[in-house]
This record gives C-alpha cells, sequence and structure tokens, in this order.
C-alpha cells in the first residue's frame, strides 16, 4: 500500500565515479569519470568544489570506490559531517549504455544481448533489409545519407550542408545500440524527420532487432561552422522487458512525473506527466516547479542530459567540472523546500569519461545518494547492482517489491 511519500530522482546522466568491477571485459580498465575531471582541474591549476554533493556523501563514495583520494579536496570547509545515505551500484546489466542504466535502477536490468550495428570495412555497418523496409515505408525516395559510425558533433560538419541541400537525412550510429538520424528543422522539416524515426522503430521492432533507441538529431544554423543540435531531439525507445517500478507506481494509483528524456528511454511506459527541458537550469528549474506542485505518492525524476552529450561524449572535461559545479549550487534550492514525506536520490546511468579515448560511455560504478529530513546518515557501501536504487524508492513509497534489487531500508538480523 502506497505510504503518500514523495521522491525526487535527480540522474546525472553519465556521471561514473571509478571504474566497475568488471570494466576490464568492457575496455575500460581505470575509467573514472569524476575522478579523471578533478585530477584535470588539478593538473591545470583549477580549484572545483562540490561541497553540497559532498555533504551528501560524494566525495566519500567516489573515494572509497576508487580506493583513493581524489586529486583535490571538493568539499567544502565544513564537510565533516555527512547528512545522507551514500554509497555506489554495480551494474549487472550487460551493457553501458543509456536504456540499461535506466531500466536496471527501475528494477529491470537488460539480460539480453542489443543488437549493435558493427563497423564494417567495404560496405554499409546498416543490416541492408532493415534498411529497404526503413526507405519504403518512410518514403525516403531519395536516399539518405551513411555517415557509418560517428560523432554526433562531427557528421554536422561533414554532411550537414549536403544533407540541407540534397534533404537526405544522416543516418550514423555508435558503440551503443542506436540508429541516429539527424536533419535540418527547416530543410527537411522537424514532424517528417520524428516520422520517419518513429517508422525506424516499427521495423527494427518488426524484425527483431533489439536496437536500443532510434535517435531523432534535429539540427539548425545556415553552414558548416553554424549547424547546432536542437533542443527537439527525441527518442524512440525499445519497450523496456517487464514493468519496472515507473509502471508499479502508476499502475498503484501514483504519479510519475518524467522531465527531460525520462519519458522516451522508458519508451514512455509508467508516465503520468511529461515534461520537456533544455538545458541545466531549466532541467532544475521544472524538477523545482514540479516538487511545488506534487501531492503524495509522487515519483519526479529527471534526466540532466548535458553532461553526458555535451560534455562526457564531447570529450571536455572542464565543461563538465563546471556543469557539476552549476548543479551542486542548486542542490541547496531543492533541499529548502523539502518536507518530512520527501527523499532525493542522486544517481546515474553508466560512465562517461572525458578523458578517455574515442568518444564512448565507459563501465563505472554510480553514486547512490539518498537524503531528506528523517534520514539517518549511513555509508551502505557497494550495491551489487543499480537496482537497489529502485528497489529502495519502492521501499520507500510503499510500491510492491520490484523482482530485481535490495532495499538499503531493509532490516537485516543481528
Amino acid at each position: 500500500m502506497l505510504k503518500n511519500k514523495k521522491v525526487v530522482v535527480l540522474l546525472f546522466d553519465s556521471f561514473g565515479i571509478g571504474e566497475a568491477p568488471d570494466a576490464l571485459q568492457f575496455g575500460d580498465q581505470g575509467s573514472d569519470t569524476l575522478g579523471h575531471i578533478v585530477e584535470y582541474f588539478s593538473k591545470n591549476g583549477m580549484s572545483i568544489k562540490l561541497p553540497n554533493l559532498s555533504k551528501r556523501g560524494l566525495k566519500a563514495a567516489a573515494e572509497h570506490n576508487r580506493k583513493a583520494p581524489l586529486a583535490q579536496d571538493i568539499s567544502g570547509a565544513d564537510d565533516s559531517v555527512i547528512n545522507s545515505k551514500y554509497g555506489y551500484c554495480a551494474e549487472i546489466s550487460r551493457g553501458k549504455d543509456t536504456p540499461s542504466g535506466h531500466w536496471e535502477l527501475a528494477g529491470v536490468p537488460v539480460m539480453f544481448d542489443w543488437y549493435y550495428f558493427t563497423a564494417k570495412e567495404d560496405q554499409s555497418c546498416f543490416d541492408q533489409e532493415f534498411i529497404d523496409k526503413w526507405i519504403e515505408r518512410a518514403g525516403l525516395k531519395d536516399g539518405f545519407i551513411d555517415a557509418g559510425h560517428a560523432s554526433g558533433t562531427e557528421v554536422l560538419k561533414e554532411h550537414g550542408c549536403e544533407s540541407c541541400v540534397t534533404k537526405k537525412p544522416i543516418v550514423y550510429t555508435s558503440a551503443d545500440s542506436v540508429f541516429q538520424v539527424a536533419a535540418h528543422e527547416d530543410y527537411f522539416g522537424l514532424d517528417k524527420l520524428l516520422e520517419i524515426c518513429k517508422v525506424a522503430r516499427e521495423v527494427l521492432d518488426e524484425m527483431g532487432m533489439k536496437v536500443g533507441r532510434v535517435i531523432a538529431r534535429p539540427f539548425i544554423g545556415e553552414s558548416a561552422d553554424e549547424y547546432v543540435r536542437t533542443g527537439n531531439r527525441k527518442d524512440f525507445s525499445i519497450l523496456p522487458p517487464a514493468p519496472t517500478l515507473l509502471d508499479k507506481l502508476k499502475q498503484a494509483g501514483g504519479k510519475v512525473v518524467s522531465i527531460g528524456k525520462i519519458a522516451d528511454i522508458y519508451a514512455n511506459q509508467g508516465i503520468s506527466k511529461q515534461l520537456k527541458a533544455t538545458g541545466l537550469e531549466e532541467l532544475f528549474d521544472k524538477t523545482i516547479s514540479e516538487y511545488k506542485l506534487a501531492k503524495g505518492n509522487t515519483l519526479i525524476f529527471t534526466n540532466f542530459v548535458d553532461l553526458d552529450s555535451s560534455y562526457g561524449h564531447r570529450r571536455n572535461p572542464k565543461g563538465y567540472g563546471k556543469a557539476l559545479e552549476y548543479l551542486d549550487g542548486r542542490i541547496p534550492d531543492l533541499d529548502k523546500l523539502l518536507d518530512d514525506d520527501t527523499i532525493v536520490v542522486l544517481a546515474a546511468d553508466h560512465g562517461c569519461d572525458p578523458t578517455a579515448p574515442g568518444s564512448d560511455h565507459t563501465r563505472e560504478c554510480v553514486p547512490f545518494l539518498l537524503w531528506g529530513k528523517n534520514i539517518d546518515s549511513e555509508f551502505i557501501g557497494q550495491r551489487d547492482t543499480f537496482a537497489d536504487i529502485g528497489q529502495s524508492i519502492a521501499d520507500f513509497m510503499g510500491i510492491e517489491p520490484l523482482n530485481f534489487g535490495k532495499s538499503i531500508f531493509e532490516k537485516t538480523d543481528g
């Protein structure tokens, strides 16, 4: 039975805090998103301070996982008392991608293998049968620009002009299980872009190809140097294989508020209210405004995607660090509003070390920080699965138990 509680989940997209136990299997041994950001600042004579997150246990959790101090002290002057339950989680899903991390956090780890578009030397990486069906169904008589495996910003520089002139969308992928389509909002049309991506999702599903996401990547601008992505991105995700925390809360009569790309990641399953937002400031502002409106039995779930898309993948440690400082500074804006029946959870879905080679995600542990007015401080150590986060939320709110995960509120004998 629901307990009339409220939960705010701040999902810092790609905010890893040190290599996962199985990082070597993913080629990510030594990866450490937070640690290497701090190291970058230190080596370049800059300081980075995250006092509010440190008070919630971030520094302590990160240093416990990496088994060494961070390159500089990121806490404020008074970090001696941690007022939070704090630790970190390893991942059991077989990928290090966005859906895997989010679904596992909500109690549904991905135990199957995604379909990947594998790079090939002498031919397209895209399955020809799928492409043929997609072109026909989407009405792409003039075809498309095949960029293969590519960086999203680089494809705009290399193929943006051609796309605008020919009105052909740019198709590309990455090391993740994704089919990405970029097109100009004016020259190609935003509605048309969203429609052909929707068709791609349908064709993939019909063919049984477990591609995690089809992503529409609209852009604007008038030249290669000016092309920029807009906030109208949309992800068309495969359906989660089982009911998630979000489904269970909604089915029990609760409310799930999605801010940012959360609804897309969960394929709109278990969502009561969806709000779009672009940029860290608007994402946090809408989180606060929704909390002010929230009644009992409400989960507010916000994804701060810019950490991943603008800084992690772009391998920009300075920008990532500055973004973290901004978010750290916003924590008190939320904390001062919390009532006795609310908890805040800070977590991540994977790592994306901005100092690592390439541009892909990194297999890391993620922070699990949980606080509220009536929450005792406790180090909860390394958790075996992201699902412990969802199970703890379910326990707190009175939702039926999830199939995976162990609640940090669960009483033990002793």
